[in-house]
């Protein structure tokens, strides 16, 4: 490939190059030949993901990252930051406003879908606009979109087509919250190819800036995904994130529950009752389906956990046992009209007022707000 000659992965940004398969963008010589008569280039790594879901490791510093979304200041740009619903706390760009400077932005609170029917839109717009507000963010909108649905993306596009005539749509997010999914479903929405942007449960994806022209002036911009090192994903491994991250709508699981008594959620965490106002409290948690939860004893716990964290208490799978975080407990005060939110796993809701401790790794955050059902 001479100098003159660049081609960008359509599934990543990242500008091929055919020399060293350890960095970015690599694709065999034969391959690139092959993109050129195609006119479409996916490299190694982008393509073993697609279609055999395997991911390539890549050593990029996260300064590499920052320095991609700071580039956003220097344009006329609107800016849609992405989160995730199970997680709008670790989905929050740290000093955003360094990055992007005074360009308006508005919140597009992505995974709605995944949420039970009966949870009220308003209910969540305002807790979402409360935690970002605490966090010193002031968005002009809040924007509630689908994760795998195309019905959520028509609100978030009448957004995009009020401003798209004066400056570009930068879409920006952490790792993990279904940045790239959104952005498919805009290139689908808007008449282009499906699924042109590389899309997986594993962080740090997209490695470079993509656009998607929508006139002839401006365009829609994919930017690479921040790595948040306090996101719960990042202290498990990929197959154990299937299992932690919501991928279908949620189902609530109550358990009837004695003061005294504990719920595992998994080996991630745990929840103690300590005491109720009522014999019997109904503890209902909303967390992914594939989350195993485990009733037992509070005196029992800590030795339970130290025998199947690992095991029966999974994720963290064995091999990532030593690498997950102590855990460390936190005490609420929880009434029926309250839920407690877990970054990255859910919520839960109580029957009756009740003291409890909820045990996570203390960079994962944890707070009470109003029931959003």
């Amino acid at each position: 490939m001479s100098e003159q000659e660049t081609f960008q992965c359509i599934g990543c940004g990242a500008t091929i190059q055919t020399e060293n398969p350890d960095e970015i963008g690599y694709l065999p010589q034969s391959a690139l030949n092959k993109g050129i008569e195609k006119g479409e280039f996916y490299c190694q790594r982008c393509f073993k993901l697609r279609h055999y879901n395997q991911l390539q490791d890549l050593d990029i510093d996260d300064d590499v990252f920052l320095n991609k979304l700071g580039e956003i200041a220097n344009d006329d740009a609107f800016v849609v930051l992405v989160v995730d619903i199970f997680d709008v706390e670790g989905s929050l760009i740290s000093g955003l406003h360094r990055f992007i400077g005074n360009q308006p932005f508005i919140i597009a609170a992505n995974k709605f879908d995944l949420l039970p029917k009966v949870t009220r839109k308003s209910k969540v717009k305002d807790w979402i606009r409360q935690t970002v507000n605490r966090h010193g963010l002031y968005p002009e909108d809040i924007v509630l979109t689908y994760g795998t649905k195309r019905a959520g993306i028509y609100t978030l596009a009448e957004k995009i087509e009020e401003v798209i005539s004066d400056r570009n749509v930068y879409i920006v997010g952490v790792t993990n919250v279904g940045k790239s999914t959104l952005i498919n479903q805009l290139i689908g929405y808007y008449g282009g190819d499906k699924e042109v942007i590389t899309t997986s449960n594993h962080p740090g994806t997209t490695l470079d800036l993509i656009q998607i022209p929508l006139t002839d002036a401006h365009a829609i911009i994919d930017t690479p995904g921040i790595i948040r090192r306090t996101q719960l994903a990042h202290h498990l491994s990929r197959s154990d994130n299937q299992k932690v991250l919501p991928s279908k709508p949620l189902k609530p699981k109550t358990f009837q529950l004695n003061e005294g008594q504990t719920i595992f959620l998994a080996g991630v965490g745990r929840v103690d009752l300590v005491q109720s106002e009522v014999e019997k409290t109904a503890m209902t948690f909303y967390v992914s389906t594939e989350l195993y939860l485990h009733r037992t004893k509070t005196e029992n716990a800590d030795e339970l956990y130290q025998k199947h964290v690992g095991e029966m208490l999974a994720p963290p799978s064995k091999d990532y046992v030593d690498e997950y975080p102590e855990l460390v407990e936190q005490t609420f005060t929880l009434d029926p009209t309250q839920d407690i939110s877990i970054t990255g796993l859910g919520w839960l809701t109580v029957n009756a007022k009740v003291d409890i401790k909820v045990w996570l790794p203390k960079e994962i955050s944890v707070s009470k707000r109003t029931a959003i059902i």
